[in-house]
């Protein structure tokens, strides 16, 4: 039975209790023709209240009801109270002055539950008993890091603390990654699986898969950020845009990038290191080689050199977006100098 038949049928039932309803109190006055207009009209408006309730979202409407139901019980109490303490002749129009303030008080008390939203939510509340290992331990793994690989060598030094947490919607990610026809996404993809299962072996580390997700949110990043408000938990990533919308939304980010950068050695005007010149620079004469961090070194008269290991010395750091760069010359010139 298809949803507009169901609802035909629900509407002439509406209409059948009516008629019966109608019958039944004809003594006191209601005819048939009245009860089916009531049983019809009850249909009808059950349907928009239907159509209405689709378009709201869960968590609020889940939060609203809770709060209507606290804001009922909550004047429910009060009454009992004040019937009990004050004289009855104190408020003459004790039903009206009641029904009023049940209304305010389950108003007051939808609101302030609509409002706060997941925070007053009977399911939030559940999955933070039920899921949570440990609040503000968690770390919610991006696509990103993930497929980096980075992350599964920090797991192995035992730096990372805590549930590090693979939300589904990521992993689906993933998988439809390695599904691409285009080869390069395919083997990021796989690596990413591959890196994912590296992490769950390692026993040191408390790898769940969590089924949250908002269907109401396409984006993934968005999704990290609620998802990380939800389990107050701090988000792993070396994207750069997910890192600032993260703060903004002042969520925690761990950046795998800028902990790169706060372990590459220091290196200081003066210090002689030694080099392999890989090829030549922008600027006449130049040589670049490379730290095992990946730092550029440009080594000036250095071309001469290409596919040699030499020994330089450092003549200046210049710290820049995309990373640090160091200046240097060759050792001889420097001894000279």
């Amino acid at each position: 039975m298809s949803g507009q038949s169901l609802r035909g049928f629900f509407v002439a039932l509406c209409g059948l209790v009516g008629i019966a309803a109608g019958s039944l109190f004809r003594a006191e006055g209601v005819s048939p023709v009245v009860g089916l207009a009531l049983g019809l009209a009850t249909g009808v408006g059950a349907l928009l209240a239907e159509r209405v309730l689709r378009q709201v979202q869960g968590k609020p409407f889940i939060s609203g009801l809770v709060g209507l139901v606290i804001g009922l019980l909550l004047a429910r109490l009060l009454l009992d109270t004040l019937t009990a303490v004050v004289d009855p002749m104190v408020l003459p129009v004790r039903p009206a002055f009641g029904l009023l303030f049940t209304i305010a008080a389950a108003y007051i008390a939808t609101a302030v539950a609509v409002e706060k939203g997941r925070g007053l939510s009977v399911l939030g509340l559940v999955r933070t008993v039920k899921e949570q290992p440990a609040a503000g331990r968690n770390k919610i793994l991006d696509t990103s890091v993930i497929i980096d690989g980075r992350i599964a060598d920090i797991c192995e030094t035992g730096f990372i603390e805590g549930t590090l947490i693979v939300p589904q919607f990521v992993l689906r990610e993933l998988q439809h990654i390695a599904d691409s026809s285009d080869p390069i996404k395919r083997n990021r993809g796989r690596r990413g699986l591959d890196i994912l299962q590296k992490i769950q072996k390692n026993p040191n580390v408390d790898v769940r898969i969590h089924d949250m997700d908002f269907p109401e949110i396409r984006d993934v990043d968005e999704k990290l950020v609620a998802m990380a408000k939800e389990l107050d938990a701090k988000v792993v990533t070396n994207d750069f845009n997910l890192n600032k919308v993260a703060e903004l939304h002042g969520v925690p980010v761990l950046n795998i990038n800028e902990l790169t950068n706060a372990l590459r050695p220091v290196v200081l005007p003066g210090e002689e290191i030694r080099v392999y010149v890989l090829k030549e620079g922008k600027e006449y004469n130049q040589g670049v080689a490379y730290l095992d961090d990946g730092t550029m070194v440009v080594i000036d008269s250095g071309r001469r050199f290409i596919g040699q290991t030499i020994d330089v010395c450092v003549t200046s750091v210049l710290q820049t977006t995309a990373g640090r760069m160091i200046f240097s010359r060759l050792k001889e010139e420097a001894e000279a100098a």
